[in-house]
């Protein structure tokens, strides 16, 4: 084997003289940790190791809850991989639960807030979820028993989930406020604009257009040539991630023909894309 390394052996208690990051036994042996992938898991062992830090600089919120800084960026550099992984794993870790992010507004990193894995917390886990299915963002790993509701028709079990904001204005942020700072994580913008630098202009107008057709108060919207119930489609805007605008972006720079309505376009565009997304590939 070319430039193979000669390493020497562990002599006594040698080992205990190296520094390393330290996973939870939980997320290897608890059945509900299983389908974590491995990869997710050692990213979770470098956040907690992060949080180490962020104590000792004090870096509380308001409610004493320790946050980290840890952008795509640096999970690129601790596991050597490229933006869509870095994404991926930490949408899997958000998905489980185990961590939440928080993001500030454009050009700011977000805030990083690495949940307590152990049994004993799971109750409140929970119940922060649906806190914030009630009047805040939205988080990605929702009950499934309370998102499989009635199946019957397609109007029925969209409109049927939960809109985190349908309630009144949370922490003092108007509607718009909180759809803007919901859309910017959950499409994650800082990762477009640095994927697709030159639609700069339209993907701050694909937000603008989710912002204003969740924001409105009409009780039908016109999409794709069908008057739609706004209820309906604020929920198909609010499952929209990443992969799809770059999805809709894709089919924009396709296109040959003329647009003479960019904005009805667009509208019919991302309404479709969760389903013209899956037949494209």
């Amino acid at each position: 084997m070319k430039n193979s390394m000669i390493l020497d052996y562990f002599y006594g208690q040698t080992g205990e003289l190296f520094s390393f990051y330290r996973i939870p036994k939980a997320l290897f042996q608890e059945p509900r940790f299983q389908s974590l992938s491995t990869d997710a898991k050692i990213l979770y062992g470098i956040l907690l190791d992060r949080m180490s830090l962020s104590v000792k600089n004090g870096w509380l919120d308001e409610q004493n809850r320790v946050f980290i800084i840890f952008t795509i960026e640096d999970v690129k550099r601790a596991l050597c991989c490229a933006d869509n992984k870095a994404t991926k794993l930490l949408r899997e870790l958000e998905k489980f639960g185990l961590i939440e992010r928080k993001r500030r507004g454009l050009g700011k990193p977000s805030l990083v807030y690495v949940k307590n894995f152990s049994a004993e917390s799971s109750k409140s886990i929970f119940q922060n979820r649906d806190f914030h299915d009630s009047g805040g963002f939205k988080n990605a790993s929702q009950d499934p028993s309370k998102s499989r509701c009635n199946k019957t028709k397609e109007n029925d079990t969209e409109m049927s989930e939960t809109d985190p904001f349908n309630s009144e204005e949370a922490d003092g942020m108007s509607k718009r406020t909180q759809l803007e700072e919901y859309f910017s994580q959950s499409l994650e913008i800082d990762l477009l604009l640095r994927l697709c630098p030159d639609d700069k202009d339209i993907i701050y107008q694909i937000v603008d257009l989710l912002v204003d057709t969740c924001a409105t108060n009409r009780k039908l919207l016109h999409i794709a040539g069908d008057d739609k119930p706004a209820e309906v489609v604020r929920s198909r805007f609010m499952k929209l991630n990443t992969d799809h605008i770059r999805f809709v972006l894709k089919c924009l720079a396709e296109n040959v023909s003329p647009i003479r309505n960019m904005k009805q376009y667009l509208l019919a565009s991302l309404y479709n894309a969760p389903t013209t997304m899956q037949l494209s590939y």
